[in-house]
């Protein structure tokens, strides 16, 4: 095998294949190993799924298993119990990463605020937005346009929060009240630093804020795959899904 092509080894293999979906009934699936190994070989290269290494098998086999699997939300429904099962962590960091959107990404049913691209000094971007583990471990994901400010934006995604999460850490860009107040109706500690026009002191603790940038190194290692760094696809929930595999091979296998 070429040093150049990716391969999961057998250990990863392990922990994956049971989270994997399988056919009740009909022909037998060819190699997973095979198969998934070849489209996270697509992910970090950025090339063309026709132009995928014949060591994969058919292209066409590499296409539609992850269009499909995408479709049914199985890449993020695998990613979430994988990371579940690592253990709920103590401390939480919240931020999020613009990710430019190619042209080939427009089009997309409903217009390109249904599926998750805006407008921002960037250009069209969409915004990726994540918890994570002070070990750089991606805990949750989520997508909104490029235009949608982190704080409007986490009133969703802290609706996913891990149940035993004491500790949650953000920028200023989540300094406000909502925020501040969903989360410790969720149990948590908001850990984020005030904005200087902030009429009222608010605590907030250094040593825990130093955590901080393991979720920038997280953001920094995911776009070291080339399909995350630039968007190409239309839909919102088939984009999402090369960064929940990512995440998996990276953190979880």
């Amino acid at each position: 095998m070429s040093e150049n092509l990716f391969w999961l080894s057998e250990a990863q293999m392990a922990r994956l294949r049971p989270h994997l979906p399988y056919k009740v009934r009909g022909v037998p699936r060819v190699d997973y190993r095979r198969v998934i190994s070849g489209i996270v070989h697509v992910l970090r290269s950025g090339c063309r799924w026709a132009d995928a290494p014949a060591a994969y098998g058919p292209r066409k086999t590499l296409y539609n298993r992850w269009r499909r699997w995408a479709e049914k939300g199985h890449w993020v429904r695998i990613f979430e119990a994988l990371a579940d099962a690592g253990g709920p962590p103590a401390q939480v960091l919240i931020d999020s990463s613009a990710v430019s959107a190619h042209r080939s990404a427009s089009g997309g049913k409903g217009g390109r605020f249904a599926q998750g691209i805006g407008r921002s000094r960037g250009g069209r971007t969409t915004r990726l937005h994540a918890l994570a583990d002070r070990w750089c471990r991606t805990v949750r994901l989520m997508l909104t346009g490029g235009n949608v400010a982190d704080c409007i934006a986490a009133e969703k995604l802290l609706q996913r929060l891990p149940p035993d999460a004491l500790v949650v850490t953000g920028d200023k860009g989540y300094d406000s009240t909502a925020v501040r107040d969903q989360m410790k109706r969720l149990g948590a500690f908001p850990n984020i630093p005030p904005r200087r026009n902030r009429k009222r002191r608010i605590f907030w603790c250094r040593n825990f804020y130093r955590n901080r940038n393991a979720i920038e190194r997280m953001f920094g290692r995911l776009k070291d795959f080339r399909r995350i760094a630039t968007r190409h696809d239309r839909r919102a929930d088939v984009f999402l899904s090369p960064v929940a595999l990512a995440a998996t091979v990276s953190y979880w296998l």
